[in-house]
């Protein structure tokens, strides 16, 4: 079941078994997602079309990104080679690069903000900032 179809308690727990995946790549890439959907809730009462829209094709693809790295590192565990050590960095690499470009859209959308939103554009930054920085040091242990 792909996780993006689990409830958040599903999730959680599915985390917390011994297991290899799902594991701090899928973590890190739904926490990027959630401060994507932050930054698309905060771009809404900025009036920010352009930063609505990114916003959610960024927590979209973020959600796949969860997926894609549970697949990938199953993948490694069944079959060491170097094209699936490559896939264990890619993704992770990619997690982090559309975790940075939300960060930026919410501190952007912050910037348009005067009302309590400016909250959530801030903790949309925040979480964003902590997804990406994880996600690369997932890729640099992955490699």
């Amino acid at each position: 079941m792909a996780l993006s179809e689990r409830s958040v308690g599903e999730f959680l727990a599915a985390l917390g078994e011994r297991t290899p995946t799902p594991a701090s790549g899928a973590a890190t890439a739904v926490t990027a997602a959630l401060a994507a959907a932050l930054v698309e809730l905060a771009g809404r009462f900025a009036g920010d079309e352009e930063a609505v829209v990114r916003a959610k094709a960024l927590w979209a693809r973020l959600s796949e990104l969860a997926d894609e790295d549970a697949a990938a590192y199953e993948a490694f565990l069944a079959d060491r080679s170097d094209g699936n050590r490559a896939r264990i960095v890619a993704v992770p690499l990619e997690i982090a690069e559309c975790a940075e470009e939300a960060a930026e859209l919410a501190e952007r959308v912050r910037a348009q903000l005067r009302t309590a939103v400016v909250g959530d554009a801030e903790a949309a930054r925040d979480l964003a900032a902590a997804a990406a920085k994880v996600a690369r040091r997932l890729a640099e242990l992955n490699g």
